[in-house]
């Protein structure tokens, strides 16, 4: 949720971020890979919004841009309601302070935003502080505040004292201390759902339906084609080119592309991969991280492919495991065939050559290679290299004893002494 947060606010143009934890949380891992300098600080202890903004000081105080305070509980922000902040804060005469609410459909819980006769924001009052009167606005704070210059935030956050019912800092407060300085202040109104917190699993599965609506919104106008939009899951970075097909019940984790042309059957699991033009995927397959599709692959039903590039044109089309593999254009996987890649301490690499023929049932034992237009025979377990244009056979000779079930069989019935 936080990483949600932070990529709104890079899209919006910020360029550092400073993250406030409590101690020992992990916030490395909800920005890594931001395309922004990211500093941490941590909040002990907890003394409420203003305290936890004070904690990053450091970060901000000397910075004469915008500093926008974003929260990780409100995973659906767009970054066009960031960037609208912005916007506000570049349309005030003089630096000052730009407030985003929303028109609440029941207030009960979220502070009020109290304008003053122009419209501006003058105050924001919290649920258990507010009037009966103020308790009947619904104009509502999202949390989200920006201010122009982290020396007037730094001024405007060294006034607030703990003078309400919790005995807290309340960063809403610099409202209030803004328009009794003269500082200009700006209201920004974006949709309620944008500013959705999270504090329960109830919440969080609202936001998550939220999401999701907003994601297969995204794709069908991108023009993807989904069978069935409401059973299909996405990641916020699914990536579908138009005229991708999705059957129901398909699930995407992070980092997927999927390009023109493809087919992702019913019931398939894909997360960290790339489906080329004209491929077929599924139903019920999976497709793990670092798995690369070519174009016009087919990978089917109950197929499980991890760490595997499959150039154009190849098939697997029944039962197999493809793991730490790379398989030639137009090569043919049978059924039930295995890349063995593990051997309890290290993963190995099965080379496949381009048309190479993999007969059904078969066990490739990594590190092995298959050269290009080879035949591997059904029920083989495969342990050294094959040569190009070769047939390799790894099993035992059938043998035939006449008769030896129907002998079994009467010895079975007869009665036991």
């Amino acid at each position: 949720m936080i990483a949600h947060a932070a990529h709104a606010a890079v899209a919006a143009g910020v360029q550092d971020i400073a993250g406030v934890a409590a101690p020992g949380a992990d916030l490395a891992s909800a920005f890594s890979g931001m395309e922004a300098r990211v500093s941490f600080f941590v909040q002990h202890p907890p003394l409420g919004t203003a305290h936890a903004v004070l904690a990053a000081k450091p970060a901000f105080e000397a910075f004469s841009g915008d500093v926008l305070i974003l929260y990780g509980d409100c995973p659906l922000l767009p970054a066009e309601a960031v960037l609208a902040v912005r916007e506000a804060l570049s349309a005030l005469a003089a630096p000052g302070l730009a407030v985003l609410g929303f028109n609440a459909t029941d207030p009960t819980g979220y502070g009020r935003i109290l304008l003053d006769p122009e419209g501006r924001p003058a105050a924001i009052r919290e649920q258990r502080d507010a009037t009966t009167d103020e308790r009947a606005i619904r104009l509502c704070n999202s949390g989200v505040i920006g201010v122009r210059g982290g020396g007037l935030l730094a001024s405007l956050l060294d006034a607030v004292r703990p003078d309400n019912a919790k005995g807290e800092y309340y960063l809403t407060d610099i409202v209030a201390l803004a328009a009794a300085r003269g500082v200009p202040t700006a209201l920004v109104v974006c949709d309620e759902e944008d500013t959705l917190g999270v504090n329960d699993r109830a919440q969080l599965a609202r936001a998550e339906a939220i999401m999701q609506r907003r994601l297969r919104a995204r794709a069908l106008d991108g023009g993807a084609t989904l069978i069935a939009p409401e059973t299909v899951t996405f990641a916020f970075d699914t990536a579908l080119a138009p005229d991708v097909t999705v059957e129901p019940h398909v699930v995407f984790g992070p980092g997927v592309r999927v390009e023109s042309g493809a087919v992702v059957r019913a019931f398939s699991h894909i997360e960290g991969a790339h489906i080329g033009a004209g491929s077929v995927i599924g139903p019920f397959a999976r497709l793990r991280p670092g798995a690369r599709l070519g174009s016009h692959v087919r990978v089917g039903n109950f197929v499980e492919v991890k760490n595997a590039t499959l150039a154009d044109g190849a098939k697997a089309n029944h039962l197999s495991y493809l793991g730490d593999a790379r398989i030639g254009a137009d090569a043919n996987i049978g059924a039930g065939t295995i890349t063995c890649n593990y051997d309890g301490f290290d993963k190995h690499v099965t080379d496949i050559g381009e048309g190479a023929f993999i007969g059904s049932n078969s066990a490739l034992v990594a590190p092995v290679t298959i050269g290009a237009g080879a035949y591997v025979g059904s029920g083989s377990v495969i342990t050294a290299n094959v040569a190009p244009g070769a047939l390799a056979v790894g099993r035992a000779r059938q043998i035939e004893k006449p008769r030896w079930a129907d002998i079994v069989r009467e010895r079975r019935r007869r009665p036991k002494p």
